[in-house]
């Protein structure tokens, strides 16, 4: 199924179209229907097109059929799952905090089917047949300070979230105290798109930021994240960190390196273990640095076009960056997850 086939029409539309698209005999295919239900739009070049590619991957290796359903309308929730559900789907993979609530009504109403929330809080009480997953991401933005201040000429670095929610108000925490480990005068502001898919509202901010002397800037917004990066692109020297290395391109010049979040990774690897014999569930899973899913990493492409002397003080910089992730793997260095602005 072609990602812009998805259903993107009202909420009426929208669910007695896929009702009518799911047929029977893929609940009875090798492996049972895998779907992956998404809140946000495809082509944000990060998160849903990973998920994408990764769950495609994966049924052409182990043969089961998948439909990925973009659920545009919040109203639209729960007739998709309930749908999927009555079609017998063996899986049922969603995303973010939003999807908390629909799943928690359907869920135990439909207990051979598999439920995964990615990107989500513990459900208290746990429900036996759902794993949540929720991420270290705010370590990665640690990392991210930590490079900022080395790299910073000016010593002032901003942040730009989608939604002020408890994990980005972490990951900003955290941004700002890997900064203040390096440089303890410098300043870090946040500020908040207020949506996940609005490029204008986020190349605003990012441009009023630079405009203020602002050099550097991380990232935490999803789609938003290519109105950052436009205004990052329009002067050398000012430098963004992103979320997915499908942006690298996006800025070979400003884009300096990401706060790498593979959703992809993270759909291939729980969707694995749910199609195995072990899988159990009713677990809330935390996933951080060193599972190959959450990092930060240099941007290959910066380093091949970006600003010679850019280019030269970040290998400096990521030498500091390699310390001290391994201070947070050993245990030596403790972060705190601070959710308070």
């Amino acid at each position: 199924m072609h990602r812009r086939t998805f259903l993107q029409a009202s909420a009426g539309a929208a669910a007695l179209g896929f009702a009518a698209s799911v047929v029977p005999e893929f609940a009875r295919a090798a492996g049972g229907l895998v779907a992956l239900v998404h809140t946000q739009a495809a082509g944000d070049n990060g998160p849903v097109d990973q998920m994408i590619a990764k769950l495609k991957q994966l049924s052409e290796e182990k043969g089961f059929e998948y439909r990925a359903i973009y659920a545009q309308d919040p109203a639209t929730y729960e007739t998709i799952y309930r749908t999927l559900g009555d079609a017998g789907a063996a899986i049922i993979v969603s995303t973010f905090n939003e999807v908390a609530e629909p799943f928690k009504a359907l869920a135990p109403s439909y207990p051979d089917t598999k439920w995964i929330q990615l990107f989500g809080d513990a459900f208290e009480p746990a429900i036996p047949n759902v794993v949540t997953v929720s991420y270290d991401y705010y370590l990665g933005c640690y990392l991210s300070g930590v490079f900022a201040a080395k790299m910073s000429t000016t010593g002032k670095i901003g942040f730009i979230g989608g939604i002020s929610i408890p994990p980005l108000n972490a990951d900003f925490n955290a941004l700002k105290a890997g900064v203040h480990s390096i440089n303890p005068d410098a300043t870090v502001t946040a500020a908040f798109a207020g949506s996940f898919q609005d490029p204008a509202k986020g190349q605003e901010i990012a441009t009023q930021m630079y405009n203020d002397g602002i050099d550097y800037i991380q990232t935490d917004a999803a789609a938003t994240d290519g109105g950052i990066i436009a205004a990052a692109n329009e002067k050398e020297g000012r430098m963004v960190s992103c979320l997915a290395p499908g942006q690298y391109a996006l800025g070979p010049k400003s884009v300096i390196s990401i706060v790498g979040l593979d959703f992809g990774v993270s759909l291939y690897n729980e969707v694995t273990k749910a199609i195995g014999p072990e899988w159990k569930g009713g677990v809330h899973e935390h996933t951080g640095l060193g599972t190959g899913v959450i990092d930060f990493i240099a941007s290959p492409v910066f380093a091949e076009q970006g600003p010679a002397d850019l280019v030269a003080k970040a290998k400096d910089a990521l030498a500091e960056v390699d310390k001290v992730r391994a201070g947070i793997l050993d245990g030596s260095i403790k972060v705190a997850f601070n959710t308070t602005l």
